[in-house]
């Protein structure tokens, strides 16, 4: 690609990524800011996607971006039927492979159609990778070994941290400190389909602290609201449900505190500023949530499934209290993660 990223990018971007109550809504969500960032630069982006959730589809469809939703995906063989379709009609377009289901067979097919490949990555769990970038945005990224090729660039760290738009206007933000934290956000995910959310609604019953209130986020393709409504209308505390929230940075800003799964939420996190107790709800959170916490930046609590509402109600209490804890855990965050990481992403693949 010849133009730099001053002049605008005559490229599309052709993003492959899913969401459902399994595997959440990261991939599809750090990929919107990946996609925003492009279109800032002046180009143009492309979602194929086999998403569940309409609320997100329309989303997309919202910032003026081309959305071919797929009924199935990789191994069934009607996904790429259908994405190389896509592809054939711009044939000068990066690809962005975003999902642990896009394996090595995927990247080649990619390769094979002469595109550029940049695939996003947090665990380098594939024995090769064929992409032209790999970028793992994770603490964790400079310790794996990834077997690749010899023009295989790799975008490691939180300096290429993707936040959405609506973060960045934050840049400058600085936030009041409470000497008790009063005010907490939860959100486990787009998905939590073991419903982690509702012990953590549990666990808040037990804290004992005068004025807790609570917001509790969940994403569009979660599958308990009925249930999580039935337990807020019995809570002691005031907590506000909040489906599909579109108001991220603003529900961050209000938060003294945030329990959070260790998905890409928690980047977000850091950005805003949020001391969080983070649980890990998945097999790739478990190495992003302990990084973050020998980082001084969240508070590890673990496996969310052996782990009791007492457990979480505890670490609450311990954290609310301590003042000094939670600076230090602002101060380190917002120097982790800059908010430049998409600018630095498409100056990468612009390079290429």
């Amino acid at each position: 690609m010849s133009n730099k990223q001053g002049s605008g990018l005559s490229n599309a971007l052709i993003i492959r990524a899913d969401a459902n109550a399994e595997m959440g809504t990261g991939h599809l969500m750090r990929c919107l800011a990946l996609a925003q960032a492009w279109k800032d630069a002046g180009g143009g982006a492309t979602f194929i996607t086999a998403c569940e959730g309409e609320a997100l589809l329309q989303r997309l469809r919202e910032e003026k971006f081309d959305v071919h939703v797929l009924g199935h995906s990789h191994p069934d063989s009607s996904d790429w039927d259908y994405t190389k379709n896509i592809l054939a009609a711009y044939p000068s377009a990066w690809v962005v492979l975003d999902g642990y289901h896009f394996n090595e067979v995927y990247q080649q097919r990619v390769k094979e159609a002469e595109h550029r490949l940049l695939v996003i990555d947090d665990m380098a769990h594939l024995k090769h990778y064929y992409a032209d970038i790999v970028l793992n945005q994770n603490l964790h990224a400079e310790q794996l070994h990834y077997s690749c090729e010899p023009y295989t660039r790799l975008l490691l760290g939180t300096r290429y941290v993707l936040l959405r738009r609506e973060f960045l206007g934050w840049k400058d933000w600085r936030r009041d400190i409470p000497e008790v934290a009063r005010r907490v956000l939860v959100t486990l995910g787009g998905g939590d389909p073991e419903n982690y959310t509702l012990k953590v609604i549990q666990a808040l019953q037990k804290v004992d602290v005068s004025g807790l209130e609570a917001t509790v986020v969940i994403g569009a393709s979660n599958p308990h609201a009925d249930v999580l409504e039935a337990a807020i209308g019995q809570s002691r505390i005031p907590i506000h449900l909040s489906p599909n929230a579109r108001n991220m940075p603003e529900l961050m800003a209000w938060a003294d505190l945030a329990v959070s799964a260790g998905g890409s939420t928690v980047w977000e996190l850091a950005f805003m500023g949020v001391p969080t107790i983070a649980l890990v709800l998945a097999d790739n959170q478990q190495y992003i949530v302990r990084e973050l916490n020998r980082a001084g930046i969240t508070l590890d609590l673990g496996w969310c499934t052996g782990m009791s509402s007492v457990d979480i109600g505890a670490a609450f209490m311990q954290l609310s209290r301590a003042l000094g804890v939670r600076m230090e855990m602002i101060q380190r965050g917002q120097q982790l993660v800059d908010g430049r990481g998409g600018q630095r992403v498409i100056s990468a693949m612009v390079a290429k």
